[in-house]
This record gives C-alpha cells, structure tokens and sequence, in this order.
C-alpha cells in the first residue's frame, strides 16, 4: 500500500480546499433541479385533480447566468407535461438598461404549455426598465400583471391571477380579481412573498412567489442567514398564511453575490391535489 507523503497530503489538502471555496460560486448554481410538489388544497375543484403547474421564478439573466442557462431551464420547463407554465418575475439583472430585457424575453418567449403560460414582473425587472418590461410581457402573450384569467377543465373552472411587484409597482390584487366570484377558487402570481401578508379583500387559495432565491445560503441547523423580506420565515416552500397557501420557489439565479450553498436553484412543478 503506498504511503501518503507529506507533500501529496498538502496538495490533496490544497485541492480539497479549493473545491470547497469554489464551489459555491462555481458549482451549485448550475445545478438546477427540477423539483416536484404535490399542493393539497380542500377547495381545489374536482376536474383540477393532478392539474399541474411549472412554476419559474427570479432567473436574473446576466452576468454569471448566461443565455445558454436560461434557453436549458427554458427547454426543461417545455418538458414537464404541465397543463401551464407561471413565471414570478426578476427575469434581468441590470439595472436603468434595456439590453438584458432585449436579450431573454425572446428565449422567455418560446415558453410554451397547452393551457398556457402567464407572467408578472419582479422588482429587478422595473429597475432594469418598466416600459421595456411591460413591452415584452405583453408582447410575449404571457401577461397576466393587474389581470386574471379562468381555466376551465370539463365543468370546473379556477382563476389564475397576477399583482404587480410590491416594492416596485401597485400590488392590485382586487383589481386583477374583480372579474371573478368570490366562491371561486384562486390562484395568485406575486413576486414578492412578503406580498400575501398585505391587505387586500380577495380569497386566495395559492400563492406562487420568488425573490428570495430561499436566501442562495442555507447554513445547517441555521438557515438562510439573509432573506430580502420582511417575513424572515418566507425563505422557501411552503407556507399557510391568512390569505392562502403560499409558495416559494429557490428561483434560477442570483443576486447580491453569485454564490449558493445548499441552497440549489429549482424548476417547480406543482400538482394540485383535492384534500376532500
């Protein structure tokens, strides 16, 4: 058996810590998984059993997440088999331009799923250009901000619905929903969390939110020690709230610092479930 010399376990040494340093920033937050959900919901109409949602979130196209990354998550999501496709905004990561916004929504664009794919904005997203961001989503047919639409499975129905960005734009959630019942079962786009502890008078019964990135950090047995909400409970997954269950995905990309530590992005897929 051959001996280790002192010189091999320093190099081993030297390479584990580089691995260890460098994977964060170079590693993880490329590894994006697809993850499925099963969404026990008591008002869920019966023809929506098994009905199935991807769910793509805080992509931040940019520097260290080139297009190439977003056309991958892009195909990935086409491949689910999802009856739609919802995306929660922070689709850019510049700010006060319009070249980033010019560049993804095409790929953004080729999103596609037979009942449909809908979108709001994200705070980054205003900041990069609010005229040029509403431009594409509405260019896109995919905008469904201060707007709902019903989806109608045999002889049931649901609303699907987005606000606007609760830093960044009026949330509008009465407003997206005044054309639905109140008895009615309703689904809620908001890229913000902290979104669904406002006050507004509409029944939800699902939120789908991003912007934490689930804190990109997850320290064990400590957590995120950064989360970008008011709620520092709202890192992600899943949550009952006044207003609704909520969701919250772990998103694509990054922000602050290009780094992710058992904290992998994800592509969500959510399948709803009748607790009755």
């Amino acid at each position: 058996m051959e001996q280790i010399t002192r010189r091999k376990f320093l190099k081993l040494g030297l390479a584990g810590s580089v691995l260890l340093v460098s994977y964060p920033f170079m590693v993880e937050r490329y590894l994006i998984q697809l993850n499925h959900y099963r969404v026990y919901l008591k008002n869920l109409p019966a023809g929506f059993q098994g009905f199935r949602i991807a769910h793509l979130t805080d992509i931040h196209y940019g520097s260290l997440t080139p297009l190439w990354l977003v056309e991958h998550v892009v195909a990935m999501a086409n491949r689910q088999a999802a009856n739609i496709i919802v995306c929660t905004g922070d689709y850019v990561h510049e700010r006060d331009s319009i070249q980033q916004i010019d560049e993804v929504w095409p790929v953004l664009s080729k999103l596609t799923a037979p009942q449909g794919v809908f979108s709001v904005l994200g705070n980054h997203d205003h900041w990069a250009s609010t005229s040029q961001s509403l431009k594409w989503l509405e260019h896109s047919n995919q905008n469904l901000r201060h707007r709902a639409v019903r989806i109608d499975q045999g002889n049931d129905h649901i609303w699907l619905g987005g606000c606007g960005d609760l830093w960044e734009d009026e949330l509008g959630v009465d407003l997206a929903f005044s054309s639905a019942p109140p008895q009615d079962f309703k689904i809620m786009l908001a890229h913000n969390p902290d979104t669904t502890d406002r006050s507004f008078n509409t029944r939800l019964d699902l939120i789908l939110s991003g912007h934490t990135h689930g804190g990109q950090v997850a320290i064990p047995f400590v957590g995120a020690p950064i989360v970008p909400v008011q709620n520092k409970n709202y890192t992600s997954g899943f949550f009952q709230t006044n207003n609704g269950t909520l969701f919250i995905s772990r998103g694509i990309g990054w922000t602050i610092l290009p780094v992710r530590f058992n904290c992998p992005p994800e592509i969500a897929v959510l399948e709803l479930v009748n607790t009755a």
